[in-house]
């Protein structure tokens, strides 16, 4: 990949002389003046309708920031990234998964053998899960396995729980726990709602070394052979793991270890063995639609020129805003229950990815990456956070994701959740003037004195940039392209800021501290550390002498 410090560029400093013109840019005068406006600035893929019209841009906007990811080779780094090259050069890896749900007939002869290896690895979880669903596999007793406890964390946990949570529509009767946190007291709750007697513990953890993991199916695996006994690990617990020796010592069948491959990054794995649990829960058809839907985003993203391209308008358009009207946070608003998840599982996604500090070529950014992503379902989050969007002083640009059908009948529910949907975005562009509040204000029984004392509350700037994703119904296929979609905009965003995307130093250095610091409370020697960390071990260790 080239490596481009995107602020020597010509479009960057196009886009900064663009950008004085246009900070006061009114979308509702551009849509007054340009009646076409939403149809050039939307894209149609299958299933999937994205509105950018209500972004604070204009044409020439749009060809500037699609100059700059021309000038940063972002063509060719897709092409090394689909191609298996070393990307995440730090830890001189491949990215490759998309590979994971790449059709072997569509590979490419650079992947194809890590498309190979990756079909062997689904084609054994299918297999097991199908066995599991049938009853063929079964538990210790010869019982039929009638729940699954996921144990791991980060990519290992955020990602399946978002797919299972978001596909509960297809959900069998087997019923699904995730246990993440190390914490005693969320196990503890966890193993009081399970009978030890049908439960199939999954262990996912790639080192099979991972504290919170190991600590927490420790716990777990005692707890059940003091309930059950143990001899019957075997039969209970599987793993998903690249040590397998580690398994094995654990307890694990060795035909009961599912594989995992370093050229995939943990929080990019739900599609691999990572996703046993999901596969288990929705069945191995489902769990197939989810992954040939992320492949259809894969090619869209591979093939599509870059004004027509979803992922690349999304990336440029976080760039747009964090660059250059220093917004620093981005709200992902799903107006479905079903993805009250997504947020939490693309904070991990984009913020562990693009929170770096230093570009490619090891030296300091001097530009802002990354960005701060939160946000919760609709419409709850209108009686929460949204009063600071509408009315608050900072720009937080926002993704609504909607989808026009809902899996049960009932059009008086969905009629409201939609209206609430597209009012919101109307309300955020257009706001309210104060002649509109004073007209409002006008048709009520206040006196005049409350009227203008209320006037100044009543109106609402508006001209808030919002993106909506509106997709005809959710299904494991179009979760699929949704997660892909924004996959593929953390890797172009990434690319345009100089940075490497797929490694995590930040995270591995409080795994070492933390190790430190759990020899010290154990000692009890807490000499090498500041006097504000001495003093809250100090009150822990006393509170639990």
């Amino acid at each position: 990949m080239k490596n481009i410090n995107p602020t020597t560029t010509n479009a960057w400093k196009s886009l900064q002389a663009h950008f004085s013109h246009i900070k006061d840019f009114q979308l509702k005068k551009a849509f007054k003046d340009h009646p076409s406006r939403v149809d050039e600035l939307s894209i149609e893929f299958e299933d999937f309708y994205v509105d950018f019209s209500k972004n604070l841009i204009n044409a020439e906007t749009k060809t500037l920031l699609n100059n700059l990811a021309i000038e940063c080779g972002l063509k060719d780094a897709m092409n090394s990234y689909f191609n298996g090259a070393t990307i995440n050069a730090t830890e001189n890896r491949a990215v490759l998964h998309t590979a994971l749900r790449t059709p072997e007939h569509r590979a490419s002869n650079a992947i194809k053998q890590h498309v190979k290896d990756a079909s062997a690895s689904k084609a054994k979880m299918f297999t097991y899960v199908d066995s599991v669903l049938k009853g063929e596999i079964t538990t210790y007793n010869n019982q039929k396995f009638d729940t699954v406890v996921n144990i791991g964390i980060g990519g290992s946990d955020l990602g399946p729980v978002m797919i299972y949570e978001s596909l509960q529509a297809y959900k069998n009767d087997m019923t699904l726990h995730f246990v993440s946190n190390v914490e005693g007291d969320h196990v503890e709750e966890v193993l009081k709602k399970i009978n030890p007697e049908t439960t199939l513990f999954v262990i996912v953890s790639k080192s099979f070394g991972t504290q919170e993991t190991l600590t927490n199916a420790t716990t777990i695996r005692n707890w059940f052979t003091n309930k059950v006994n143990k001899d019957a690990v075997g039969e209970h617990f599987i793993a998903v793991s690249s040590n397998v020796d580690r398994a094995v010592n654990f307890g694990i069948q060795q035909k009961n270890i599912f594989p995992m491959f370093d050229w995939v990054g943990g929080r990019f794995s739900l599609w691999s063995t990572v996703g046993m649990s999901v596969a288990l829960g929705i069945g191995t058809q489902n769990f197939q639609s989810l992954l040939d839907g992320a492949h259809d985003m894969d090619q869209h993203f591979k093939n599509s020129d870059f004004d027509q391209n979803i992922p690349v308008q999304l990336a440029l358009l976080t760039i747009w805003y964090n660059n250059f009207f220093k917004a620093q946070s981005e709200a992902i608003i799903p107006y479905t229950q079903y993805l009250h998840r997504l947020p939490a599982y693309l904070q991990q996604a984009i913020m562990e990815s693009n929170g770096k500090s230093v570009d490619r070529n090891g030296e300091p950014v001097n530009c802002e990456t990354g960005n701060i992503v939160w946000g919760e379902p609709g419409t709850n989050s209108q009686h929460a956070f949204f009063q600071l969007i509408h009315q608050g002083t900072k720009l937080i640009p926002a993704h609504f994701i909607a989808f026009a059908k809902a899996k049960y009948h009932q059009p008086e529910h969905h009629n409201k959740l939609m209206a609430n949907f597209f009012a919101q975005t109307e309300a955020l562009m257009n706001g309210k003037t104060k002649a509109e509040a004073q007209s409002d204000l006008d048709t009520t029984t206040k006196t005049e004195a409350e009227k203008a004392q209320l006037l100044p509350f009543k109106v609402f700037e508006g001209n808030k940039p919002t993106t909506t994703i509106l997709i005809d119904e959710l299904t494991p296929a179009s979760i699929g392209k949704l997660v892909s979609m924004y996959e593929h905009k953390i890797f172009v965003e990434g690319i345009i800021w100089n940075i490497y995307s797929y490694d995590q130093w930040g995270v591995e250095l409080g795994k070492v501290l933390a190790d430190q610091i759990l020899e010290d409370l154990k000692t009890q020697n807490l000499s090498n550390h500041d006097a504000s960390t001495v003093k809250l071990m100090s009150r822990f260790i006393k509170q639990n002498e």
